[in-house]
């Protein structure tokens, strides 16, 4: 299957709603994804995410495919967005890290089973929280964003090879404080 040309898609959805409908399909979970990986809290990451959107529609004429794509364009909306909501916003939601991974279990499932991948996503997001701040930014991009190493270097304005780097880094580092060398 090929990939879809985002940009020319991004354009024609400046006069059809068609297009622009494809948009909204295809970058929503990527967006509400990485903007709850930063909240932690539903009802926040919704109100962002309709802000990413409502900022996205209203400046989708303005958007230049000469200065970067636009998965960047958006994930620059949305990183900007977000950082207006903690400039607002004094201090960052207290929902523990295991809210942010709520997949839907199979209800045939044994509880010890649950048990078990519930305490080994607390490990995987305990350790998590011990990276830094960088650290922990390229892989939610790279996770939650969806991101290949260009986009995040375009989004954090470095290298993709200095993304790629950080982010080997960081697995190592996962890999390490979780006892699994």
């Amino acid at each position: 299957m090929e990939e879809k040309d985002w940009n020319l898609i991004a354009q024609q959805a400046v006069l059809e709603d068609e297009a622009f409908d494809e948009l909204y399909e295809h970058f929503f979970p990527r967006v509400y994804n990485l903007i709850y990986a930063r909240v932690k809290n539903v009802a926040t990451a919704d109100d962002i995410v309709s802000d990413v959107f409502e900022k996205m529609v209203q400046h989708l004429a303005e958007f230049d495919c000469q200065k970067a794509s636009f998965a960047t364009w958006l994930t620059r909306i949305a990183t900007r967005t977000l950082t207006d909501y903690y400039r607002w916003q004094s201090y960052r939601q207290n929902v523990e890290w295991d809210d942010v991974f709520s997949p839907a279990i199979d209800e045939k499932e044994r509880p010890e089973g649950q048990l078990l991948i519930k305490e080994g996503k607390r490990e995987l997001l305990l350790a998590l929280g011990k990276l830094g701040e960088r650290e922990q930014r390229i892989i939610e991009l790279k996770y939650w964003g969806d991101m290949n190493n260009k986009e995040i270097a375009e989004v954090l304005g470095i290298s993709p090879a200095n993304v790629g780097v950080i982010l080997f880094r960081a697995m190592g580092s996962l890999r390490k404080l979780m006892g699994k060398e």
